[in-house]
């Protein structure tokens, strides 16, 4: 794609024909970020990387590598709108987060001397998760999952960005320099100089979980050598006390340093305290739309209307809904855990059947749920490790 240098009313100029430049807001070993606006006045972050150090090869499949990216589409993750290159530069620009990143509020936090309380903290992380697994769905690697990578709408909702940068950064000598910047979220088993693989992501996000928690990150020393024996052979950092023995148990679950004791992303999602929190944002949507339907005096889905005899294949376990109708939330399976998900179609989009993307596959299925006087789905049972 062409592009032009538009240039700014402070001075400077950005690449792309349609921005303008607001003001720089980060600066690394990569390059930089700025803040513009395009001729609609629409807000964006653009980063500009800097390509000098690359061969032709390596530059065309950067740029390719940030067109896979542009296509990815979730509520929970940081929308890529476009990228081009203007001579050694290739500029990334994506949607901008108003409300700051997790790492900024922590430390806002911290100075007031309190911490999160666990229904936030949950939710952060139920929403962060969300996004992780479709991340992980369409076989992509965070690679650099951090507090300071999960940006904040004006909603206070988690939006995950600069996935798969540090991939087009390997290229780069500013990838040594970026990954030894921020060490504290590196897994066991990329300090033992091991592949990198999903279950080093979830091990970033056990880190961003105790750093919500404890508000400091895990694992901590004066230099990288130290930080390094710490990770690999330190003591194992625990959720401090105040916190539910649930939220603690998966947060040890997250730090286990074995890899193949990890949880995946959807067996994270399958864990009742997060299933539980999956049950309150869906109910919050709900209310939300039955709000502004009534507002604008239209109409929602409606449940269907309970049978005068429960078919015999709905589970026992059930509750209750906000329109009263009843949902079982386990599989007919012994030993399979509760699911609380929606009928295919329904809402939030974040958090429905096609964007929770399961697919009935051999490496994991989700377990049936059934609406009483709504046909069944079943989709089989998760694998057991």
């Amino acid at each position: 794609m062409a592009a032009m240098v538009v240039a700014d009313t402070a001075g400077g100029g950005v690449p792309g024909r349609n921005y303008t430049k607001v003001k720089d807001i980060g600066k690394g070993s990569y390059g930089k970020a700025v803040l513009v606006h395009d001729r609609d006045g629409k807000v964006f972050v653009m980063k500009v990387i800097d390509m000098t150090r690359m061969d032709s090869k390596q530059r065309k499949d950067a740029i390719n590598e940030v067109k896979v990216l542009s296509s990815l589409k979730h509520p929970y993750v940081v929308s890529y709108r476009e990228s081009f290159t203007e001579g050694r530069s290739l500029a990334i620009v994506m949607d901008y987060a108003d409300g700051g990143d997790l790492h900024q509020r922590i430390q806002r936090t911290r100075q007031t001397g309190k911490g999160f309380p666990e229904e936030k903290v949950l939710r952060w992380f139920t929403e962060a998760t969300l996004a992780l697994k479709y991340l992980h769905d369409q076989h992509i690697l965070h690679r650099d999952l951090k507090t300071s990578n999960l940006f904040l709408t004006s909603l206070d909702r988690v939006r995950v960005g600069d996935f798969g940068i540090s991939k087009v950064l390997e290229s780069t000598m500013a990838f040594a320099k970026t990954t030894i910047g921020t060490p504290y979220y590196l897994s066991p088993e990329i300090c033992m100089e091991r592949p990198y693989s999903f279950s080093s992501d979830v091990w970033a996000l056990g880190c961003v979980l105790y750093e919500l928690a404890a508000l400091r990150v895990p694992f901590d020393a004066q230099s990288l050598q130290a930080l390094v024996q710490k990770i690999t052979r330190g003591p194992a950092p625990c959720l401090p006390g105040a916190y539910s023995a649930e939220l603690r148990q998966l947060g040890g679950d997250l730090l286990h340093r074995e890899q193949s004791q990890r949880p995946s992303a959807p067996e994270i999602l399958q864990r009742p305290i997060v299933q539980q929190e999956i049950r309150h944002m869906l109910r919050e949507e709900q209310a939300k739309l039955s709000t502004k339907s009534d507002s604008v005096g239209g109409s929602v889905q409606k449940w269907p209307s309970e049978p005068a005899v429960k078919p015999p294949s709905v589970a026992t376990d059930v509750e209750s809904d906000s329109r009263g109708q009843q949902v079982s939330l386990s599989a007919r399976q012994p030993g399979v855990p509760p699911v609380a998900l929606p009928l295919p179609g329904m809402l939030p989009k974040a958090l429905d059947d096609r964007a929770l993307n399961l697919p009935p596959s051999a490496a994991y299925r989700r377990p049936e749920y059934v609406v009483a006087g709504a046909p069944s789905y079943r989709h089989g049972t998760p694998r057991r490790r």
